[in-house]
């Protein structure tokens, strides 16, 4: 059986069509040239201000071999697996290849990177394609995080090098169906039982559930009213994952709501670090970090195409890039690039020397994730029409960008998680239920 591309399948057809009513061929290529497509990726063309002078040798390795198995490997099917919100299960290997999965965790199989170089490794996964960046964000950041942090020596043992090989892919279910901002309300349950535990409830919004081997699922135990973790596997009896269709970004993600319908889970399964919601925030404060680095990455490479186009595509007999205005645009992407890069830098360096506070981590991924809203669509301004395409990257890290500004904490939560750090002062819940709760 032949596979055809869906670019290939449009070339097929425009061919019939022309035969049939006797005209020539026409290859679409020649007919419209345009500029070089994303499949193509640009060279790096972001990094004005030298950032690499403030990356160890290890951390520029990390740089270099991520960016080239990214614009090799990804950037000439992202667009078509994107388009058909599939995921490109042939590049996993390649992906385990990088020794990035695991980040910061040392032993198990585990690279035991800086927390700048797994930023970095983060940042140039996404400069190419975001969802790439968000299935190793999931399954490193969240799920093996969270083994490494709460779980057993036996746990780590058992799970951990497997998933820093990639041989195995994790997923981490936190939020649910009514409770997203407001996680720590979770309403799904945790019943003791016999040798084990009984969870049901539902979840939501869950990255890789749909093909995950290993679950890290939050619940509510019924006994303390206290958040437990637990590791589900594939398959087990009353688990079902189901994807959600029909997303505009991030489509290479394949995000799934589950079902837990008295699903068993042994005693040995139980994470024993997690023994409340201030346990998962060990981890939502690493992984704030790399969710930061993300839209610097998709600045990074929106950018970089930018940079090439205007110099390729011309109108009224010049370059793009020779019109007063694309200058000034180009150079306000190019600025917003730099401070978002040294922000996300200045985080790894609070992190490394034991001085970050969730206030600094909340502020550099909503401030961060803000300005990348703005970049992106001045990018998506100075590609006219080509700018709605996928083939152009442009469109395409627009739409991206949306649930990374939303998940980790929204713009919004996350900057009342700064505002009660400055001020001292709770501002989540509206005043009349504040009023409510002291009465």
């Amino acid at each position: 059986m032949t596979v055809r591309s869906a670019s290939n399948q449009d070339e097929i057809e425009t061919k019939e069509r022309s035969s049939y009513f006797g005209l020539p061929a026409l290859d679409v290529s020649l007919a419209f040239p345009q500029a070089t497509p994303a499949s193509i990726f640009p060279p790096s063309a972001s990094d004005y201000y030298q950032f690499d002078d403030l990356l160890t040798p290890e951390e520029k390795d990390v740089r270099l071999r991520v960016r080239e198995c990214m614009e090799k490997e990804v950037a000439p099917i992202m667009a078509e697996y994107w388009e058909k919100a599939k995921f490109p299960f042939h590049i996993i290997p390649k992906l385990g290849a990088l020794r990035i999965a695991g980040g910061t965790i040392k032993g198990y199989g585990c690279p035991g990177l800086s927390i700048t170089a797994s930023a970095v490794a983060s940042a140039e996964v996404a400069r190419v394609d975001a969802s790439c960046s968000t299935f190793v964000l999931v399954h490193s950041s969240l799920a093996m995080l969270t083994i490494a942090l709460c779980g057993s020596e036996a746990q780590k043992q058992k799970y951990l090098p497997s998933l820093a090989e990639f041989k195995t892919v994790a997923c981490w279910a936190l939020t649910e169906p009514d409770y997203g901002s407001d996680a720590s309300a979770l309403r799904t349950t945790a019943t003791k039982v016999e040798g084990g535990w009984i969870l049901d409830g539902q979840k939501r919004w869950i990255g890789n559930s749909t093909f995950a081997d290993v679950l890290v699922i939050f619940a509510r135990n019924t006994t303390t009213n206290q958040i437990n973790g637990f590791i589900v596997k594939k398959n087990a009896p009353g688990l079902t994952a189901t994807k959600i269709e029909n997303k505009i970004g991030l489509r290479i993600v394949q995000n799934g709501d589950i079902l837990l319908k008295k699903a068993f889970i042994p005693d040995e399964d139980r994470l024993p670090g997690v023994n409340s919601f201030q346990d998962t925030n060990k981890v939502l404060a690493v992984s704030r970090i790399m969710v930061a680095w993300q839209p610097i990455g998709i600045s990074m490479g929106v950018y970089d195409m930018c940079h090439r186009y205007l110099k390729e595509r011309k109108q009224f007999g010049a370059p793009l890039a020779a019109f007063q205005l694309n200058q000034e645009k180009l150079v306000r992407m190019l600025g917003n690039v730099q401070a978002m890069t040294l922000v996300g830098w200045r985080l790894c360096k609070l992190y490394e020397n034991g001085k970050m506070t969730p206030g600094h981590a909340s502020l550099g991924k909503s401030w961060i994730s803000l300005k990348a809203r703005e970049t992106v669509a001045l990018g998506r301004e100075l590609l006219g029409g080509n700018g709605i395409l996928a083939d152009f990257l442009i469109a395409k890290a627009f739409c991206d960008l949306e649930p990374i500004y939303t998940y980790e904490g929204t713009y919004d939560i996350n900057s009342l998680v700064t505002g009660r750090e400055i001020t001292g002062v709770a501002s989540f819940k509206p005043a009349a239920l504040r009023q409510r709760s002291r009465m």
